[in-house]
Order: C-alpha cells, then structure tokens, then sequence
C-alpha cells in the first residue's frame, strides 16, 4: 500500500514539474520548438496516465490549452461563410478536444498531423449539418463542391463558361443532377420577409413585395365553364343573363328594354339558371 502511494505520489510531482515547464514554454519568449517539445512531452505523458488518476484531467486541460490557438487559427480560415466566428471557435475547439482524447502517442506522429484533419473536419461537418437554413441532402451538398471545383478547370480549358452539359460530362452525371446541385446553393441562406428592398423609399420590406391572393382568381376556373353553357341558350335568355349580371339592371329594368313582362323575365331568368347549374354539375 505504501508503494503504491510512494509511486502515485512520484508521478505527480511529474506531473507538476511538466505542467510548470509547458508554462514557462507559453509564458517566455522559447522557440516554437521548444513549446512544440513541451506540448509532446505533456502528451506522452497524459498516454501513460491511468484513465482514473488523479492527475489525468490535470494534464488533459493543459494540452487543450496550448493547442487553443491553432483551433482558432483554422476556425478563422472559415471566416466569412455566414456563420458567426464565435461559433465557429467552439466547433473548432471540440474538434481539438476530440484530438486530445483521441491521439495516440506510440504511432510517432506530431500531434497536429493528427489534430489538424479532425478539426477541419468538425468545422466541415458543421457547415453540411448545421449551416442550411433548409436541409439539403449530402449528395447534393457535395455535388455543388464539386460543381465549384471542375467550373474554373472547365472555364480555363474551353476559354468560356462551361454549360450543364460539360459540367455534366465532366462529373459523369446527368444534366438535372447539375441543376440540382446549382440550386442547393439558394438554400444556405434564406432571405427574410422583413428584409429591407434596396434601392427602395421609403424602405420597402421584401414581404411587401410578394403577391396576395386574388379573389376574382377563385371565380376563373367557374368563368370558362361558363362560357360554353351559356352560349348553347337561347339569344334572349342569353341578352337577359347578361343584362342582369353584367349589366346590374333589375328585372323590371331587363323587362322595359325587352318589351315583356317583369313575370316573365323572372321565369327565364330561373329556366336559365336552372340549366346553367345543371351543366356545371354534370
């Protein structure tokens, strides 16, 4: 039992001693080699720890620490893509985290051979996931990638802009996968109703700008199948129909041009109606 604590209590002033020198590596003006020497030794060691010791997490901190920088550095270089740079740091330092927890030490690598890919991917893997404002299936998120990458090679070789057909041919797919891929980009970003129109005064809001149902709209379909029912009347039930609803005279109005009575005008009016509604249901 005393063994055990005399070798516990060893490993920590370790421990202690590698923390204080990948301090002094931060806090002094030592070359990056130097700080890169710390940094390894650190994680050497945090391999050799037990998964429960005491001191582990101690270790693990410090290592995330020091490598904080560079998941800044490379969540800057995504920096203008419509996502916000804080955001982007802490995808970049889960990334980091995730190196730390997953480096091993024995395979010889420099830790940021290994760190490097699998922060770049977190950030990636952010934009697929989680940067579309509508989902848009993988294949097309990578078709338009690989839309991007072919275009300028296209341009270059052809001495114009390419078409879907070369982008096609190139990519070994078919014209409306190309079109499709194009039209995923629309659906990164979507605009808001209350975005200001430039150019608009006063400021005009895109919502403003969208159409609104039109009632006289429901009546067209009813419109045309009137048209043809109408037209097999005969001409004075015809004149009567549309003096009555285009015209807006009353019956009495309809039976003083015609020369007949207001009785009259009523029972050819209803006959009209009758045949109209019976033929619209038929």
């Amino acid at each position: 039992m005393t063994a055990i604590a005399s070798e516990q209590e060893q490993l920590s002033e370790e421990v202690t001693v590698a923390l204080a020198n990948s301090g002094a590596s931060t806090r002094t003006s030592r070359s990056s080699k130097e700080a890169d020497t710390a940094a390894r030794a650190l994680l050497i060691l945090l391999h050799d720890l037990p998964v429960d010791g005491p001191d582990r997490e101690r270790v693990r901190e410090r290592v995330i620490e020091m490598h904080l920088p560079l998941a800044e550095y490379l969540a800057r270089r995504f920096r203008n893509r419509g996502e916000p740079f804080d955001d982007l740091v802490q995808v970049a330092n889960l990334g980091l985290i995730k190196s730390v927890d997953g480096y091993d030490a024995d395979r010889g690598a420099a830790f940021t051979s290994y760190a490097i890919p699998m922060i770049v991917g977190e950030l990636k893997r952010h934009f697929r996931d989680k940067g579309w404002d509508v989902r848009v299936p993988r294949r097309l998120q990578e078709l338009r990638l690989e839309i991007g990458k072919v275009t300028g090679d296209l341009a270059q070789e052809l001495g114009r802009s390419p078409t879907v057909a070369d982008i096609a041919e190139r990519l070994a797919v078919t014209e409306e996968d190309v079109i499709a891929g194009l039209d995923s980009g629309h659906a990164y970003r979507a605009l808001s109703l209350q975005a200001p129109v430039q150019g608009e005064e006063p400021v005009t809001e895109l919502g403003d700008l969208l159409g609104d149902l039109d009632p006289d709209m429901e009546h067209v379909e009813d419109r045309e199948a009137l048209r043809p029912l109408i037209a097999k009347l005969p001409p004075r039930e015809q004149k009567i129909i549309a003096l009555r609803f285009f015209g807006n005279l009353t019956q009495s109005q309809i039976a003083a041009q015609l020369g007949i009575s207001q009785m009259h005008v009523s029972r050819l009016l209803s006959h009209s109606l009758v045949q109209l509604r019976q033929g619209l249901l038929a």
